[in-house]
């Protein structure tokens, strides 16, 4: 077990697919550190060094590995939640009035519908494919040999739209060849993945019943190109947290805060 000395601050931790993000707050509910880190194939591992040297007396894992976290005996005690329930406040603890919580993250998208004080109402979610996912934008980049971090930007440079009419990443890739083989410019290719992720999402949102403001998270939040064919699709604004890759983590923390102070 890691040796960490109780400080009275609890931690929510966030193990996704591809990153693993840390939220330690203080017992006024400030948050006092924070870290991120790759998931690689040794989550635990990650975990551990991710954890080293942090205070805390309680933790609460969410996400894909939160089970195997929680019965790691990493730290103890340890609560195991959903992510939808960590988005959940995270989103609220970031902006009380959010209504609708967006999460596209490595290999699923979520939308969840909010209450007061984070209370989730209802909520869907898209987890038996990578099609609409960070994975699926990934494997466009890799195909247009494009870096992941730079792929929002590059779309943005299309001069037109350009139909990409499946969803499955192996044959949008097969089509994504096809059109290059034809002559058309990778930019405007991007731009019709991109759009068909937003096409695919404004339709997830539509039936979980769509409520503003809407509060867009996960690590795709950072794509400029999808938060903007968002807001022209929705016709408004959406929030987006500095940091949208780390709500879960906060969340998490908040729940475990709870736990620990019994507030």
């Amino acid at each position: 077990m890691l040796h960490i000395d109780n400080t009275g601050i609890a931690a929510g931790i966030d193990i996704g697919s591809r990153s693993i993000e840390l939220v330690v707050l203080s017992p006024t509910g400030e948050v006092t550190h924070q870290a991120k880190a790759p998931t690689t194939f040794a989550p635990l591992r990650q975990c551990r060094d991710i954890l080293m040297g942090v205070g805390v007396r309680r933790i609460t894992a969410t996400g894909y590995g939160r089970k195997l976290f929680a019965e790691s005996g990493i730290l103890n005690p340890c609560d195991a939640i959903t992510e939808i329930q960590a988005y959940a406040l995270g989103a609220a603890r970031l902006y009380l009035e959010a209504r609708t919580i967006l999460d596209i993250g490595g290999q699923d998208t979520k939308v969840i519908s909010l209450g007061p004080e984070g209370r989730v109402l209802k909520f869907e979610m898209n987890d038996r494919c990578a099609a609409g996912t960070g994975k699926f934008l990934e494997i466009m980049a890799t195909s247009l040999q494009v870096p992941i971090e730079e792929f929002g930007d590059f779309a943005l440079t299309a001069d037109k739209q350009v139909q990409i009419s499946s969803m499955c990443a192996v044959f949008a890739e097969s089509e994504a060849t096809s059109l290059m083989g034809r002559g058309e410019q990778p930019q405007n290719i991007a731009l019709g993945l991109h759009l068909a992720i937003v096409e695919r999402t404004v339709a997830m949102l539509n039936r979980v019943g769509l409520e503003h403001p809407l509060c867009f998270a996960g690590g795709v939040a950072h794509n400029r190109c999808v938060i903007r064919l968002l807001e022209e699709r929705l016709k408004t604004r959406i929030i987006v947290p500095t940091e949208p890759d780390m709500v879960g983590a906060l969340g998490a923390a908040r729940y475990c805060l709870r736990k620990e102070t019994g507030q």
